[in-house]
């Protein structure tokens, strides 16, 4: 699940990754570090710009590989001025605040057409960040992003000094125990370092962990040698029964969660400690009551407490998207099909017309989803249906141009039917490609049957069960099954012409047609055909044997 937002109206996209679902969206930031945050970012991303701290910029090249060109790294507490557009004529402000979640987590101020937005990304709020000058220098947030991951009335969270005041109770109350804390791969770091001054103890930790330790520039308190200390850290999913009865077969060892998120205690061992780094329902009351935003938009989900969105004024915010930055968010960058976030399902270029195009009985009058080479599930459907909603009610915008959604185009394909024959133009049948939305009946003429004096196409219809009674009939067929067999009489031996093919390339088709017929080479004596003339038979019914 990502946990991010295309911003409505505009060119911004804050930790979404999916350029299907906000293909205007030209400039890119990264809050921070976590998985949550990053789906759909991968090695491949490219001509688009990412914009974030200092060390998220740093982790975002070493742990997903990003290309350093694609990378902007801005100063936290001072506005940096953006363009809107390719032309230079439309610009925006925006600030990087502590966002105080984990390292290089910061929220964004944006400042431009639109009004002022706050993007808080995950945050856990603390006093302090009210007396932002950034903040404090501005009269009205008209939109404010909230990171409402713990927005539950009827839940208390603790202060993290709190949470991690108990976490020392337990190491205290089991001194012969080991302890295995179970952590994401970015955060906590500071909870680390004080359990390490604490108990004087290394933290043991993994390879891959110590990599991103060294790059923080934490306190020398981190090892990678197996039984060093007596705190070790492991992944969340690594901590099992199995594994939790496996550590205590060799040394007495705790488990400890250290995480607001309801987990289950299924060893005696296992404890679980409210420490948060996510602002609790209280704080996000704070927080929202010391901002007064216009309007509120959940990061997580779609909804917020009734109690929380009351503090809102709930001021439709309405302003005009400058031409120049319509156009840039129209425009199609240029290696945008080499990006890892390039359509997933590419379009398929439609098969040029051969011939006559029939329309199958059976066809359905609703085009499928995979009409475009797309095979959309009911999932991502409800997820664009929900984006969709969302950009239209959070931010109401006045425009001389109004922007079509995704989805839309999408929808507005119309059904094509064919009910008779037809036969596709010439220029058709040349072209190269032939892009679906220009198929139509406007594009077909009626067949128009060639008439040659010297030629006759008489139609000679025999029944399958009508035979000889001394031949063997192997056939058997429905009441309403036949077969209609057709020769072509040439009296004037003109048949090459009619096919327009060489004599050679006629008796080739003949051999590939006789090899696919269920008729035996008697069956052919009895109608009177003769084995030259075995091009001109047109099976017009299935003919099913017993």
């Amino acid at each position: 699940m990502s946990n991010g937002k295309p911003i409505p109206h505009t060119p911004l996209a804050v930790d979404f990754w999916h350029v299907r679902r906000c293909p205007e969206s030209r400039i890119f930031f990264l809050s921070h570090m976590h998985s949550d945050h990053t789906v759909g970012l991968t090695s491949t991303w490219t001509d688009r710009p990412i914009y974030c701290s200092q060390v998220t910029a740093s982790l975002l090249h070493v742990k997903l590989q990003v290309k350093e060109k694609w990378i902007r790294s801005l100063e936290l507490g001072i506005s940096h001025d953006l363009p809107l557009d390719d032309i230079g004529k439309e610009n925006m402000t925006v600030t990087l605040i502590d966002a105080n979640h984990c390292p290089g987590a910061v929220m964004f101020l944006f400042e431009g057409y639109f009004g002022t937005i706050l993007y808080t990304g995950d945050f856990r709020y603390c006093p302090s960040m009210l007396r932002e000058l950034c903040l404090t220098t501005n009269a009205t947030i008209d939109v404010l992003y909230l990171d409402n991951t713990n927005c539950d009335p009827n839940r208390s969270i603790p202060s993290r000094k709190q949470a991690t005041q108990q976490i020392k109770e337990i190491l205290r109350s089991h001194p012969d125990h080991n302890a295995v804390l179970g952590l994401y791969g970015l955060g906590k770091e500071s909870l680390l370092v004080e359990l390490a001054m604490e108990f004087q103890t290394w933290i043991e930790v993994s390879f891959d962990r110590m990599e991103t330790l060294q790059m923080l520039g934490l306190p020398d308190v981190f090892t990678t040698e197996p039984g060093a200390g007596r705190i070790r850290v492991v992944e969340q999913r690594e901590i099992t029964f199995t594994a939790l009865c496996q550590w205590n077969s060799e040394q007495p060892t705790l488990a400890i969660y250290p995480t607001s998120r309801p987990l289950p205690l299924f060893h005696p061992k296992v404890f679980v400690v409210p420490y948060s780094d996510h602002s609790s329902y209280q704080e996000l009351v704070d927080f929202v009551s010391g901002l007064k935003p216009s309007s509120l938009v959940p990061i997580v989900g779609s909804s917020i407490p009734g109690s929380l969105s009351t503090l809102s004024s709930s001021k439709r915010h309405e302003f005009l998207v400058p031409e120049s930055v319509q156009q840039y968010m129209r425009r199609i960058p240029k290696n945008w099909h080499k990006s890892s976030t390039n359509l997933r399902r590419q379009h398929v270029r439609p098969l040029v017309p051969q011939g006559v195009v029939f329309d199958s009985p059976g066809s359905s009058s609703k085009l499928p989803k995979d009409c475009l080479g797309q095979s959309f599930s009911d999932e991502e459907e409800e997820e664009e249906e929900e984006m969709e909603a969302a950009s239209v009610d959070s931010i109401p915008v006045k425009s001389s141009q109004k922007v079509t959604p995704y989805k839309a185009r999408r929808d507005s394909l119309e059904t094509l039917r064919v009910n008779f024959v037809h036969t596709a133009p010439e220029e058709m049948l040349g072209a190269h490609s032939v892009p679906f939305s220009q198929l139509s009946q406007s594009n077909f003429v009626p067949m128009e049957i060639v008439q040659n004096p010297d030629i006759s196409l008489r139609p000679q219809r025999r029944a399958i069960g009508e035979v000889d009674e001394d031949h063997d009939n192997s056939l058997s067929v429905s009441d309403n099954d036949s077969l209609l067999l057709y020769s072509f009489h040439n009296d004037s031996g003109v048949s090459s012409d009619l096919l327009q093919c060489p004599e050679a390339h006629i008796e080739q088709l003949e051999n590939e047609i006789l090899k696919d017929l269920d008729f035996t080479e008697e069956d052919l004596s009895l109608c009177c055909l003769p084995k030259e003339s075995a091009a001109g038979i047109v099976s017009l019914c299935p003919v099913r044997r017993p």
